[in-house]
């Protein structure tokens, strides 16, 4: 009884967290990552906390920026949540060269590559649409046409312009685009005709289902011939290959949530921008999930589909199959959708398939990333012979390590918001992909962030994989002072912006 009296004491004696220390925090937070690790004005995924490496897919030269996040969009509109909870205008000056970086990388195809260049030896092997000052370059002639997999499959300037919606890739950007252009009134030129322009690449690159692919590097001047691409519902194949294919027939693609970012995008231009052409694209994207909700015995949604809406192979192993992670991203996407418009015919498919994926829970309440189509077997990939290759087999007991075979159930969680929407109550939508902070965050999370950062206002890790990077020659390193991961900074900034905005009890 003595301890929990002293415990008690002890805790009640901790000083209170304020909103000066927060700010605080945030505009220190936000001040050193852009003034040491910002390379015009964009970024990487880790750093050493010297600064002397830098790492993100493979290792960068210093004139080289990263698109996927947690690169430079992310760290962009983090700073942007920094500001918004503080009114700082230092925060809103890091997230403004954020967004040049990304309008100075955006290509002559509308969107992004994983990676941007600013140095004049690999600028001069891509079609960006700006020179290093944001001047826009006169081309008398780009790559654009009829937009549509029969076209982008081909691959004729994925070297040079080749825009690509995997991963968050170009959909964050624009989304950082389109919220500092807002923050901004207009007012940059720059960055408003930026994303006009990659909102107008992504609107014409949507099929007439309303899906889209993973990637295209033509500008779409005219959007997918309905008779090439015909609104069809999406049914099973007679039978699908068990060896990968080597032939990347997708044209419309679920994978890594990229439909659900896409709709998240133009669902965040028109509540920003008011222009209803943007709320259609979503609303499209949504009727493209309904059509794309498999049949009975399976009513889920596979990672891509082929142009007759058959589940297809992408890569080596991935194959033809339903998918619990794209299925569950899909879902989300209904239900914000529904919250969003009001529109309750978004609800009973996702209803139908949480009740198909509670029957094919794997143990310790996991959906596979791969069912088997008609069977409902899970399916794995183990290394081929000689560790070579991928083989398709039904055990998990020798999986590769390469991907994730089995997910987190967010089952519950999807049938609570649905329910609420349905009984038209106020809805909070969690984050559907782990972070390290609860949303929203608690005060013992801020005091846990608070505590971690450094007096110059860095995070820097040294446990475990998280004190680890790789040095200018590829090889695994420990840096002294520890490591700088823009994902940890960008939590602990959204972390703290939120709790900030939060209003207090």
């Amino acid at each position: 009884m003595k301890r929990v009296l002293l415990y008690l004491c002890l805790a009640s004696a901790l000083p209170a967290v304020t909103p000066a220390d927060v700010q605080r925090a945030l505009v220190k937070g936000v001040a050193f990552y852009h003034q040491n690790a910002a390379s015009h004005g964009g970024y990487v995924y880790r750093y050493s906390a010297d600064f002397t490496l830098r790492e993100a897919e493979g290792i960068p030269g210093p004139d080289t920026i990263w698109i996927q996040p947690p690169g430079t969009p992310a760290v962009g509109m983090a700073f942007l949540d920094a500001y918004e909870a503080t009114k700082n205008e230092a925060c809103l000056k890091a997230a403004v060269e954020a967004a040049h970086a990304l309008s100075r990388t955006q290509l002559s195809s509308g969107g992004w590559d994983y990676s941007g260049h600013f140095d004049p030896q690999n600028r001069a092997k891509h079609l960006y649409r700006r020179d290093i000052d944001g001047k826009l370059i006169e081309r008398k002639k780009f790559p654009q046409g009829e937009a549509g997999w029969h076209i982008w499959r081909q691959r004729e300037h994925k070297d040079t312009n080749y825009s690509t919606v995997d991963d968050d890739v170009t959909q964050a950007a624009t989304r950082l685009l389109v919220r500092v252009d807002h923050a901004l009134k207009g007012e940059d030129a720059e960055i408003h005709e930026a994303a006009d322009y990659a909102l107008q690449a992504l609107m014409n690159a949507q099929y007439p289902a309303g899906g889209w692919s993973a990637s295209f590097d033509t500008w779409p001047s005219s959007p997918p011939a309905m008779d090439k691409y015909p609104l069809t519902p999406a049914s099973y194949p007679a039978d699908w290959p068990r060896k990968w294919p080597k032939d990347f027939t997708g044209c419309y693609v679920l994978n890594d949530n990229t439909h659900a970012t896409l709709m998240s995008t133009f669902l965040l231009a028109w509540q920003l921008r008011q222009d209803d052409r943007y709320l259609a694209v979503a609303k499209r994207a949504g009727d493209f999930l309904l059509l794309a909700q498999m049949p009975d015995p399976q009513p889920a949604w596979a990672q891509q589909y082929d142009a007759e809406m058959h589940p297809a192979w992408s890569r080596a192993f991935e194959p033809s199959a339903i998918c619990g992670r794209e299925s569950q991203a899909a879902m989300w996407a209904l239900l914000k959708l529904s919250a969003v418009t009001g529109d309750k015919t978004y609800l009973p498919p996702v209803a139908k398939a949480i009740r198909y994926l509670r029957k094919s829970l794997l143990p310790g309440n996991k959906v596979a990333r791969f069912y088997e189509l008609q069977t409902n077997k899970p399916l794995y990939f183990e290394r081929g012979e000689g560790g070579k290759g991928f083989m398709l087999t039904y055990s998990d007991k020798k999986a590769s390590s390469n991907y994730g075979w089995v997910w987190d159930s967010e089952l519950d969680a999807i049938e609570d918001i649905g329910r609420k929407i349905f009984r038209d109550e106020p809805v909070f939508f969690p984050r559907t992909e782990k972070e390290r902070w609860s949303s929203p965050p608690t005060d013992k999370d801020i005091t846990t962030i608070l505590s971690e950062q450094k007096p110059d206002g860095s995070w820097a890790e040294t446990q475990d994989d998280r004190g680890i990077m790789r040095d200018a020659d590829g090889k695994k390193t420990s840096p002294k002072e520890g490591v700088l991961h823009s994902d940890t900074l960008v939590q602990n900034i959204r972390a703290l912006s939120a709790w900030l905005q939060t209003p207090k009890k």
